[in-house]
């Protein structure tokens, strides 16, 4: 091994078209992350392989497909039943496992707060972790509704629908203690991150994992940084998008305003993402330390005239990854081969001439060197549903030309076929006009998950687990009786 350190930045519904010039979504202010992009390998075609949230956490951190959906362990604790949403299987080593048995400290910092619920263990092999309180519905502080009616009234139309809105209830209890912005979820993060860094300078090499659930929703930066995006705007703030569904539906000013709030989430990520390369440059680390920003997933900001992530929008707002590697060893340069989350493992022992065992994953630092233009001409992603079944959910095969999206256990619901050259947008579906590329697309399909099409999958997410809305309910009760 070459005792680089190694600090990985996982942004939690951070799109890849916003790094860099020349990109759809350039307009948003990311400097210190283009900073870090300019001196680093790019990859342009990173993507999903089991998508979203934890599966994708999963596949990095051992270097195993999570799709498709195989497993079906105890859940309770959770507030979702999506297929692969669960924890790393005992049988699987993870990335931070591998680097401690070979002597590094390694460290997590996180408020995915999906990641520490119970029955996970997503910590295993990190010999620090902490876990930032407050996150979307992480059931933390509570209080009554009086508490955080003020505050409601400036996110939901009245009269409010309290139990609708559960997860923004939770949230806002959760973030009555804020009194800068010192104190938002992102800052916390990269705040204690950098605190981590201080500690642990010392103890080279090091491993640290940063994972920032923003710019998920709620999008709630303060205030300036959205009005960055949309001057002057004196109405409400949807930092839940599907909150202006309610009644007459939104105005274009309060679209306009949904729009600028994720920017401005994205920009204030990228502050705090640069407090923590601050302390690299401060603690001289750059020349001994491999710095990478990946991302889970996107979402759509009205590409498709909507906003939001999900099964049926496998396109590359959603699907694409950032992959940003800055290795002090090799010139920055963009790489145009296809990769997915589950070669992040294989690739971070590469470059740090570490022995791996066998996984699912390639190593794909030769198309950062120039060794190797290509490890793949085609991927395969899978995205869980969130409804219960083990066949809700669709997949994707992506290649230079075409992308193919399907239901896997049925082929009849809105199976669609988008020729990239011709309609780079992915709004045109061709599947009757190509017969023959639906077959191909369907055979690597069937590769993948080892079954023919229409195929079942054996995780049935079947636990009866309470809604967070359930739980909300629960707590109403109490404070009515």
């Amino acid at each position: 091994m070459n005792g680089l350190n190694v600090i990985c930045i996982c942004l939690d519904t951070f799109r890849a078209d916003m790094v860099g010039d020349g990109q759809k979504m350039s307009y948003v202010a990311t400097p210190n992350l283009d900073a870090l992009a300019r001196e680093s390998v790019i990859f342009d075609r990173a993507f999903g392989e089991g998508l979203p949230t934890l599966q994708m956490r999963r596949s990095a951190f051992t270097g195993r497909r999570s799709f498709p959906w195989r497993y079906n362990y105890d859940r309770r604790g959770h507030w979702h039943h999506a297929p692969g949403w669960h924890k790393i299987p005992p049988d699987q080593d993870t990335l931070a496992e591998m680097l401690l048995d070979r002597g590094y400290a390694t460290g997590l910092v996180a408020d995915t707060y999906h990641m520490f619920k119970p029955t996970m263990n997503y910590t295993r092999g990190f010999a620090t972790y902490d876990f930032i309180r407050g996150q979307e519905s992480d059931n933390w502080r509570s209080g009554s509704p009086a508490d955080i009616e003020a505050d409601m009234k400036r996110h939901v139309r009245e009269p409010i629908d309290w139990d609708r809105h559960s997860t923004l209830v939770q949230y806002l209890f959760n973030q009555r203690f804020r009194r800068g912005e010192e104190d938002y979820q992102c800052a916390r993060v990269f705040r204690r991150a950098s605190e981590w860094l201080d500690e642990n300078a010392a103890n080279a090499p090091f491993f640290l994992w940063v994972d920032s659930f923003d710019p998920h929703e709620p999008w709630d930066p303060p205030s300036k940084y959205a009005d960055r995006y949309c001057p002057g705007y004196e109405g409400l703030d949807f930092i839940m998008p599907g909150a202006a569904n309610q009644g007459d539906g939104p105005t274009p000013e309060e679209i306009e305003r949904t729009k600028a709030l994720y920017c401005g989430e994205v920009t204030l990520v990228d502050r705090w993402v640069g407090h923590l390369l601050e302390k690299v440059d401060a603690l001289d680390l750059w020349d001994r330390t491999i710095v990478i920003a990946t991302s889970d997933h996107g979402t759509q900001v009205l590409d498709h005239g909507a906003f939001g992530k999900g099964e049926g929008k496998l396109h590359p707002f959603n699907t694409r990854l950032n992959w940003i590697v800055r290795h002090p060893q090799v010139s920055g340069r963009r790489v145009p081969g296809f990769v997915q989350a589950h070669d992040l493992l294989p690739t971070i022992m590469s470059m740090l001439e570490a022995p791996c065992a066998e996984v699912d994953g390639t190593d794909v630092w030769p198309l950062a060197t120039g060794e190797s233009e290509s490890v793949r001409d085609h991927v395969v992603i899978g995205w869980a549903g969130f409804a219960s079944g083990a066949a809700e959910g669709r997949a994707s095969v992506r290649d230079d030309q075409w992308n193919y999206t399907v239901c896997p256990h049925d082929l009849e619901r809105q199976e669609e076929l988008f020729d990239l050259a011709a309609d780079p947008e992915e709004k045109v579906n061709v599947v009757d006009q190509h017969p023959e590329v639906v077959a191909l697309q369907r055979e690597r399909l069937e590769a993948v998950i080892h079954q023919s099409l229409p195929a079942q999958f054996t995780e049935a997410c079947d636990h009866p687990i309470p809604s967070p809305g359930a739980m909300y309910q629960q707590r109403r009760k109490r404070w009515h009786a």
